[in-house]
């Protein structure tokens, strides 16, 4: 089984891989992280949205905590854990990686948004739960 987790160096982020961990020890888990473009700099501290790096390693080291984190969880659990890291839109490059790498499920931490809040702001979760090709798991 193939588990994809969206990570962001939050704690639901790191919940959703415990869960996904603790449920699904035999699973290969791929902790996928989501650079937005305007984020994403050359390296020398200037951010350029219309130029982002591609592709963008996991090994980059701007990205060092934001999968230390993920590892930590894989190795205190046993399990295979890979990384990957796209540029764009989280929701669509989440789907987009769950579609092109046959993931059979989709583990999303949720921030816990609701009413308007969530409105206004969007969520990620929702918006993969309702275009994902593979089922989603939100853990809260």
């Amino acid at each position: 089984m193939h588990i994809l987790v969206p990570v962001d160096d939050s704690d639901p982020a790191r919940e959703a891989l415990e869960w996904a961990a603790d449920t699904y020890p035999d699973a290969t888990i791929t902790a996928l992280h989501v650079v937005k473009p305007a984020l994403w700099g050359s390296g020398s501290g200037e951010s350029n949205p219309y130029e982002p790096q591609l592709p963008v390693s996991a090994d980059d080291e701007r990205l060092e905590g934001v999968f230390d984190r993920a590892r930590t969880v894989a190795d205190e659990r046993g399990v295979d854990l890979s990384t990957a890291v796209l540029v764009g839109s989280p929701a669509r490059a989440a789907v987009r990686f769950a579609a092109d790498e046959e993931v059979d499920l989709i583990v999303v931490g949720s921030h816990g948004r609701t009413g308007v809040s969530r409105v206004l702001l969007g969520s990620v979760a929702e918006t993969i739960v309702r275009r994902a090709p593979v089922a989603v798991t939100v853990v809260r």
